[in-house]
């Protein structure tokens, strides 16, 4: 069994997310092309129409007219399983005259939204958290700017204290220990707003954000690394995905491929919205394992899962290092990788907040995984199957319409 041909993600989940929720601080329309399909989105569109914005479908498009910080007041917004959804209204509603309580279902609950709290309350919001969790009340209201040095490399973090500086007294500096995305400060800019880069962080002063003309939202690059990366380990495989999103922030596990060994090519075709084309992987057997250092992980963090089934088929020792932002996703992923892959006989070990894989190894399958609810998991998991030439059913594997509805569709679609 191997995977030849070509498919398009799904639109970007991270760009969908930001250009759903930015509407509600901007005025003026626009129609959005290719948007991400999945619920965690829908979560994000949802929010935006039930605070202000018009939201409507024409044909495939959808048609986005900004709330202009007209926000409704006192709402409550379910924001599903969408930790991204809940993060950035925080920050967006911190500047907004009301109360505003958000909330998700019993994953969200889990995830911590403490540390997107402090520095609202910084700034001068009343920001509410249960247990350090959701639901989260938001109070929001005049703010100020502040210099604040995040703890984490979190673009979620860092996007919901810029979104709240567009609209506080002041500047707001937001200083990273390391690099993270940057498609908030891309619209930002984009959509007019001032903001600058420094040294070490983002610069963002109160601005109005204006939404204009078309936009086509690129291929998820997350979504595509399951196919590529399975292309590089399945013996005569060819795959090319099309329309890929290729911001370098997102493309960090196509250098840790290339690192390992395999042959990545990639073709820039567009800059709009951000940087977009089109990436193919042959399998040439041979890879080798190689080590990711911290500074990397922000850049591939939901890449992980596939990229260690990489690992378990390459020569070596492969360390995922300071991967401890792992633990706060959907589900502890750095335990879920270690111990469903290493129920298919793969040899993985946690050491710290390293996760250290050690190949190659001959994968066989059981009757039943677990996905854990983690729709990055599900789809690891299913092509761990194909590698060990097995159909294992995986618990909860329709988690995988979160982030890629189309998954299976396309998997049939590559299979000859």
């Amino acid at each position: 069994m191997r995977l030849t041909g070509s498919f398009t993600p799904p639109g970007d989940k991270s760009i969908s997310h930001r250009l759903a929720l930015m509407s509600l601080v901007a005025s003026g329309d626009v129609r959005l092309t290719h948007m991400a399909p999945g619920a965690d989105v829908n979560s994000s569109l949802a929010a935006a129409a039930g605070l202000g914005a018009e939201v409507r479908a024409e044909g495939v498009d959808l048609i986005v007219r900004g709330a202009g910080g007209r926000i409704d007041e006192g709402a409550a917004i379910d924001c599903g399983n969408s930790g991204t959804t809940i993060r950035l209204l925080m920050g967006l509603l911190a500047g907004r005259v009301g109360e505003y309580v958000l909330d998700g279902d019993e994953s969200l609950r889990r995830r911590p939204m403490e540390r997107v709290a402090t520095p609202l309350r910084l700034m001068g919001a009343e920001v509410d958290c249960l247990e350090g969790r959701c639901p989260v009340t938001v109070r929001g209201g005049a703010l100020k700017g502040l210099d604040y040095r995040l703890p984490v490399a979190s673009a979620q973090l860092k996007s919901a204290v810029l979104l709240a500086g567009l609209q506080a007294q002041g500047a707001t500096r937001v200083i990273e220990p390391r690099p993270s995305r940057d498609h908030t400060e891309r619209l930002i800019s984009l959509f007019g707003g001032r903001i600058e880069r420094l040294d070490q962080g983002w610069r963002v002063e109160p601005s109005e954000l204006t939404l204009s003309g078309d936009l086509r939202v690129p291929g998820d690059p997350s979504s595509a690394a399951f196919f590529l990366c399975a292309a590089a380990v399945i013996p005569g495989s060819d795959v090319t995905a099309e329309g890929v999103l290729l911001n370098p922030t997102r493309i960090g596990f196509l250098k840790v491929l290339e690192r390992m060994g395999a042959v990545v090519e990639i073709e820039e075709q567009s800059d709009r919205p951000e940087p977009w084309g089109r990436v193919r992987i042959r399998h040439t057997g041979g890879l080798t394992g190689c080590r990711v250092s911290g500074q990397e992980i922000p850049f591939l963090v939901d890449e992980v899962p596939i990229l260690a089934l990489t690992a378990t088929q390459a020569q070596g020792t492969t360390i995922f290092s300071e991967a401890g932002e792992l633990r706060l996703k959907e589900t502890d992923r750095l335990s879920a990788v270690a111990g469903q892959l290493g129920r298919m006989g793969a040899r993985l070990r946690i050491e710290g907040d390293d996760l250290v894989v050690e190949g190659p190894s001959a994968l066989g399958a059981p009757p039943e995984l677990d996905s854990f609810g983690d729709h990055r998991m599900a789809m690891t998991l299913r092509l761990a199957g194909l590698l060990a030439g097995a159909e294992p059913r995986i618990v909860d594997e329709d988690c995988v319409r979160i982030s890629y509805p189309g998954f299976a569709q396309d998997l049939d679609g590559l299979l000859s």
